[in-house]
């Protein structure tokens, strides 16, 4: 593990070579869609996009935002986690939630929220046990026509 970096993902080449890793999780999303997407987040919301590498290869993606709501206060919210499928319970999703923290305190934010799919059982054993965090609450949505 000692050939691993984190970094920040700028460019569009950049954010590309991220796609493999980030449609494991966003499936939903075709690579213009998703390009579209992160530069508008990045432009409008703060989104940030950090990637795990092993050398030249993407192992663990992270995107997250600064917010600020009644409920939480100053808090950073984690939009996206995903660790390669083939590179999972590698501690990997950990360094990358473990440099969020890091960025959250040095920049005065007070907490991390994420949400996560319920049919995620495995995320939800490694935030609520490996990562301490607390069930808060459920995720409601409404799609709109």
């Amino acid at each position: 593990m000692d050939t691993l970096i984190i970094k920040e993902l700028e460019s569009t080449s950049e954010l590309l070579a991220a796609f493999p890793v980030m449609k494991q999780l966003r499936t939903h999303l075709d690579e213009t869609t998703y390009l579209e997407l992160v530069k508008e987040a990045k432009e409008k919301d703060s989104y940030r996009i950090l990637a795990l590498q092993d050398g030249n290869e993407i192992i663990s993606v992270i995107g997250f935002k600064p917010m600020i709501t009644l409920y939480y206060g100053r808090f950073v919210w984690v939009c996206d986690l995903v660790t390669d499928q083939n590179r999972r319970s590698g501690g990997y999703g950990q360094k990358l939630l473990d440099y969020v923290h890091g960025w959250a305190k040095e920049n005065s934010y007070t907490s991390v929220a994420l949400s996560s799919g319920l049919q995620r059982e495995d995320a939800h054993r490694f935030y609520e046990e490996k990562m301490e965090y607390d069930r808060v609450s459920y995720v409601f949505r409404k799609a709109l026509d």
